[in-house]
């Protein structure tokens, strides 16, 4: 027994046979499948602004989510009380809202095998919340004496601690024990003339020793500072289509917006996706190799199972530029006759899963990122992006990048502001000329929205040229 499971049946009180007198009220009403996710989370956040603390906080919640499948119709109710007749009670609801033909429930369950992607000796959630917020001052002491030109700073940390178990009717069982943090800092600069802001910010599936040791918050600080002071002197963007040159990193949010959310298989299922009924075609340039791998040790965007109880996988989207398949959860394979990618995700358990993306990112390539500079006569470099938006039914973004500089003659030059990057997804791809041998990931702050749920992901790049792209901006 995990020390997940030990929590839910001794400190609740659940045994396997409530588990299976659950099931059996979700099936009561038919259905093909149902299944039962337990959820119990501490969290800590602190923020500081201006140097006094804003807001500090902890909570705890606990609650199950019953999930009915019958046919593409989907039922499903929640509780927060996890005694023995709110389960019930839920299990009975979400059964009468899917409804359809009786099926019983296996007997017995079987423990999925799972991963071991983050084995944090001391959660960040066990810490003391002193110690948190000397880490949270640290970043504002160390953002302010960067630069006297920077004028405002904010910082924040945040952690949690779930503890997840999956039931399934068809016999799986499966637990997990996530840890997660994230620190952020965020400064404006000022002259009399102008101001700039730059943010930084990181963590993952680690413990707070992660921000002691290895990146601290005087480095998320000092690079939050850096950006802020070198937009100062940024000029304004040109505008226009010409070549583009992606950072390593952070800039894979691109990707994952302009590409991943299109190769979840809901959205494909349904026909709403560019890439439906695309697989084993040509959609990239051959450099371009595209996975979600969601078992990278200690990653923000790895989990050893999914929220449906599945393990993770690594799986490979995009091959030498040809589709070679979808993100899937177990209703869209089952109802497209796909394999189960492990990517079934939910935000609490106060959500149904969907197919959602993990640590997102391209392969490394053969090219220097020297080389890929050296080769552009005149276009932008893109670092570092801010927000963006995409239309996943036609694959159409635009993006905002933070920090970006000219390239001219084979040779970073001014910094830039107001610059944006506007192109389609599966356009964008194809545009791919050099692929670099620098593949790195985000720091661990990326959160990504889908259908009015958060989860944390990954994403990355190597160094990308693409030989053309429309470039907003305002000079010419």
């Amino acid at each position: 027994m995990t020390q997940n499971q030990n929590l839910f049946f001794q400190k609740f009180g659940i045994t396997p046979s409530d588990l299976q007198r659950y099931l059996g009220e979700a099936l009561s009403a038919g259905g093909d499948y149902a299944d039962l996710y337990f959820e119990y989370l501490t969290s800590t956040s602190i923020s500081v602004d201006e140097s006094i603390v804003k807001s500090a906080s902890q909570g705890i919640s606990a609650g199950c989510g019953v999930r009915v499948l019958a046919g593409e119709r989907t039922g499903y109710a929640y509780t927060d009380d996890l005694a023995p007749e709110k389960i019930l009670r839920a299990a009975r609801t979400a059964a009468l809202i899917a409804r359809g033909p009786a099926k019983s429930p296996v007997e017995g369950f079987k423990e999925n095998r799972a991963h071991h992607l983050y084995p944090v000796a001391s959660p960040s959630a066990d810490a003391d919340i002193a110690a948190k917020l000397e880490l949270v001052m640290r970043a504002d002491r160390a953002a302010r004496a960067y630069d006297p030109r920077i004028v405002q700073v904010r910082s924040g940390y945040f952690d949690e601690l779930r503890q997840i178990l999956v039931i399934g009717s068809d016999g799986t069982f499966a637990s997990d024990v996530q840890p997660l943090a994230r620190f952020s800092v965020s400064c404006i600069a000022k002259t009399p003339e102008t101001s700039a802001k730059g943010a930084a910010g990181g963590g993952g599936r680690v413990g707070i020793d992660f921000f002691l040791t290895e990146k601290t918050p005087e480095y998320f600080a000092q690079d939050a500072a850096r950006q802020a002071i070198i937009q100062l002197d940024a000029r304004e963007a040109p505008a226009g289509e010409m070549e583009v040159v992606l950072g390593p990193g952070w800039p894979g949010i691109l990707l994952h917006e302009a590409i991943g959310h299109g190769l979840e298989a809901d959205f494909n299922r349904k026909g709403t996706s560019a890439f439906s009924g695309m697989v084993g075609r040509r959609v990239a340039s051959d450099k371009c190799t595209v996975v979600d791998n969601g078992t990278l040790p200690s990653r923000r965007g790895s989990i050893n199972v999914d929220d449906e109880g599945s393990p993770t996988q690594n799986t490979v989207l995009i091959e030498n530029g040809i589709l070679k398949g979808y993100l899937s959860d177990k209703l869209s394979a089952r109802l497209m006759g796909v394999p189960d990618t492990g990517n079934g995700r939910r935000e609490s358990y106060e959500h149904i899963p969907m197919p959602r993306m993990t640590n997102t990112y391209m392969l490394a390539g053969d090219d220097s990122p020297e080389d890929i500079i050296r080769s552009v006569k005149r276009g932008v470099y893109a670092v570092n992006f801010g927000g963006g938006q995409v239309d996943i039914t036609n694959g159409k973004f635009v993006f905002s990048a933070s920090e970006a500089y000219m390239i001219e003659n084979g040779q970073v030059t001014a910094p830039l502001k107001n610059c944006t990057l506007i192109g389609n997804g599966p356009d964008a791809l194809t545009k791919v000329s050099m692929v670099g041998s620098d593949l790195q990931l985000d720091e661990g702050v990326g959160t990504c929205g889908k259908d009015g749920q958060s989860v944390p992901v990954g994403v990355g790049i190597p160094t990308l040229k693409l030989d053309s792209m429309t470039v907003g901006g305002t000079a010419r």
